[in-house]
């Protein structure tokens, strides 16, 4: 019987990483096939930026589990863990299942220790249709300026903390997170801007799907690896599917009674406008395939939005560079923020992670 060392504990320290360099590092060792697309963005220090591809099981497999890690670059730390864990002791695998593991999807920010992408933009809004008109959000022009406002003095902050109270309060809480969380387009310097075009980080994810041939499997099911929302180191299954998609109902079959669903209001998520779900459902079309957001919670919100906050006025107003003052106590917080290095954070997700990745490939040989 395996010790809880081996369960656990060793895993913890095996597979977390220090920065992205060390996640790659060990992403590549524990991988036994992989793939590499550069990045077109570069490092803090210049450095070249990739995403690594690994292949678990058969390649003719039809059907497919892809676990995404760093759609929120710096969430990257979490993910890439749970991929190394997931590559050093794969799970059983049913005849004709394989697991594909995307490793930092968005380079640029895992390196950078940010949530965006090199364009700014954030990835889990990015996947709208930019031949059609934009998502409308109309709030969040009403908390642009005190979101992130010119000056980080403190007379400054606190008017514009004053301003988003008085917001707050006449808004709601739900319509406030709406304008603020659910995805803008029309402000490249603000918080949650989805882009004016598919961004770097989404145009590599489709080559991936064609050279892996999703497209063509008979089952594909998605897990995309979060963190900052609910309860610090629980792990929330979150299907971003309309309630009445076959997808949604394929979802709930396969992960239980805990999946959660922000169109029905039982998830800690808003609804999102752009999200990569879009990528899968325009990518497989016929509901043969499940997509869920598993996110793991971390700290309060308003911490979140403070972190924010320092690494975009960074970049908007401040120098932009990572290892200035301004750009070490952006990347600090961010960090803080998004990756609790603390064991039992840690061992919870690998956990939960493992639990979901089991759930999944169980469902799949169900669904035959």
């Amino acid at each position: 019987m395996d010790s809880l060392d081996d369960l656990l504990v060793n895993p913890v320290r095996d597979a977390f990483a220090h920065d992205y360099e060390d996640a790659r590092r060990r992403f590549m060792s524990a991988a036994k096939s992989w793939r590499s697309y550069p990045s077109a963005a570069r490092g803090p220090q210049g450095q070249a930026l990739h995403t690594d591809v690994a292949w678990i099981g058969p390649r003719d497999a039809r059907e497919v589990l892809v676990v995404l890690s760093a759609v929120h670059g710096v969430e990257g730390y979490c993910g890439s863990g749970v991929q190394v864990d997931l590559a050093r002791r794969p799970p059983a695998l049913a005849p004709g299942q394989a697991i594909v593991l995307v490793h930092a999807l968005n380079a640029y920010g895992f390196a950078w220790e940010r949530r965006v992408t090199e364009e700014g933009c954030d990835l889990n809004r990015n996947f709208v249709d930019f031949d059609k008109a934009a998502p409308h959000n109309p709030g969040y022009l009403d908390l642009a300026e005190h979101l992130l406002p010119r000056s980080l003095e403190p007379e400054a902050l606190e008017a514009a903390e004053a301003a988003l109270t008085d917001l707050r309060q006449a808004m709601g809480e739900h319509a406030f997170q709406v304008a603020r969380k659910s995805g803008q387009y029309v402000d490249p310097k603000g918080m949650f801007y989805g882009g004016s075009e598919a961004s770097g980080p989404r145009r590599i994810l489709e080559i991936i799907a064609q050279d892996c041939a999703l497209e063509q499997r008979d089952f594909v099911t998605v897990i995309d690896l979060h963190t900052g929302l609910g309860p610090y180191g629980y792990g929330e299954l979150q299907c971003e599917n309309a309630p009445t998609d076959l997808s949604h109902h394929l979802a709930e079959a396969m992960f239980g009674p805990g999946l959660t669903s922000p169109a029905l209001g039982t998830s800690y998520s808003v609804p999102v406008n752009g999200t990569v779900q879009l990528f899968w459902e325009r990518l497989r079309g016929d509901g043969r395939y499940v997509y869920a957001c598993l996110e793991f919670g971390t700290f309060d919100q308003e911490a979140s939005r403070r972190a924010y906050r320092l690494d975009h006025w960074h970049h908007a107003y401040g120098d932009g560079l990572a290892d200035s003052p301004g750009g070490v106590t952006a990347r600090a917080a961010m960090r803080a923020q998004f990756y609790p290095e603390f064991d039992d954070w840690k061992a919870m997700v690998l956990f939960r992670s493992r639990q979901a990745v089991a759930q999944a490939l169980a469902g799949m040989e169900r669904f035959r």
